[in-house]
């Protein structure tokens, strides 16, 4: 095979755009999937269906097919496997101790404690008797999920009962992660770190949904923060990437900060979701991170100026309330075209239920905008919110 051949871990929506830029860089794409009907198995050169679980299934298509490196975006779930595969041979990886300690929540607050990382006080607990020393709101995590599955805050000890049964639906373990709520603004960073540096590309402001759930609403990026803020950051990003031992990857880190400082809330060796290091860091920075993360999974050269812009983008996810949708404004098919609009999806007919967002799994569809500064974006989001949710008429 002329080509270099890359192995796309997961062929659903959240890798279409990795799968993409791949191809743009001339890569022979494998993709593997559960699924046989994953969403974008057409869209890579060559398809094989492999359980998440199956190591010596995902050998076999490694060697089937010659690969050269391996890659995924905005998932947790293949890195162990992927860790597994990189140390037998010797593709561009972090280690597998890394990614248990990245997929656990628990094990990666430990590493936090341990590497003097500002972050939150919780526990494992199987029972809600085991956080009655803690104080309250209290926020319950399944210990092995991501995009807000079964995260739920908590006021008093019913509550914790209630949400520790739903978030065992989304965990495989039989304990959960019970954490002191942190009041403050939410952020996410996008990092890379390779050739034993952390650098951070971008940093992300979030809208997040009313608790007891804390669903993300939106994403702003740059985010308003003071340069001293940004420096602070940076060190942390470099401290958490030391204490879990990242390297050969990209970062998507989670943190709050108020009047006591700023806390990590949780971090992930992976490229962000919600169209975060896909869409809006092109945007507003002109760097494509997956580009890059391609180069590093490949061995060559990481740029992280060439191109660089400083700009604005941001993400919103309509936030409807619940009811049956009775009218759709026909206007409704002009909004990909307003100024400054990038793209625009609704994924509601008319007769559909509106429900209570949950998870990030049950949103209705987003509108993803740029502009020329983070002022210019506020306006804009702020004008197009209240004019697309004049478009649909609830009942």
């Amino acid at each position: 095979m002329d080509k270099k051949s890359i192995l796309v871990f997961g062929v659903g929506e959240l890798q279409r755009s990795i799968v993409r830029r791949a191809k743009l860089k001339g890569l022979f794409t494998i993709g593997i999937d559960p699924c046989a009907d994953a969403v974008c198995k057409d869209e890579v050169d060559a398809f094989e269906i492999v359980g998440g679980q199956d190591f010596e299934g995902t050998c076999a298509v490694v060697e089937k097919y010659g690969v050269d490196a391996i890659v995924t975006a905005a998932t947790d779930k293949p890195l162990i496997m992927m860790a597994r595969v990189a140390e037998k041979y010797g593709f561009p990886f972090y280690s597998v101790e890394t990614a248990q300690w990245s997929t656990d929540k628990y094990q990666m607050k430990q590493r936090f404690l341990e590497g003097g990382v500002p972050c939150a006080r919780g526990r494992l607990i199987a029972k809600a008797e085991e956080a009655d020393d803690l104080y309250y709101p209290l926020i319950v995590k399944p210990r092995d999920n991501s995009g807000s599955r079964g995260v739920k805050l908590c006021r008093n000890k019913e509550e914790l009962q209630e949400a520790m049964q739903e978030a065992l639906q989304y965990s495989h373990l039989d304990t959960v992660l019970v954490e002191e709520y942190i009041e403050g603004q939410e952020y996410s960073i996008e990092g890379l770190h390779y050739d034993g540096k952390s650098e951070v590309i971008q940093f992300t402001e979030k809208t997040t949904t009313e608790f007891p759930y804390n669903v993300e609403l939106a994403h702003k990026q740059p985010a308003n923060l003071t340069e001293e803020q940004k420096n602070d950051i940076r060190e942390l990003v470099s401290k958490i990437a030391k204490c879990m031992h990242f390297e050969n990857c990209p970062s998507h880190t989670e943190l709050k900060i108020n009047e006591r400082g700023i806390f990590i809330i949780e971090t992930s060796p992976r490229l962000g979701g919600d169209y975060i290091t896909s869409t809006l860091v092109p945007l507003s920075t002109g760097i494509n991170m997956e580009d890059q993360l391609l180069n590093i999974a490949l061995g060559e050269k990481v740029d992280t100026q060439t191109g660089r812009v400083e700009k604005a983008s941001g993400v919103c996810f309509f936030c409807l309330p619940e009811g049956i949708v009775k009218k759709i404004d026909p206007q409704i098919n002009d909004v990909a075209s307003w100024p400054g609009v990038y793209s625009f999806e609704l994924k509601l007919e008319e007769g559909d239920e509106v429900h209570q967002i949950t998870s990030s799994l049950n949103r209705y569809g987003e509108m993803i905008i740029s502009a020329d500064n983070r002022k210019g974006l506020d306006d804009l989001m702020a004008d197009y919110e209240q004019c697309f949710n004049d478009l649909i008429k609830i009942g």
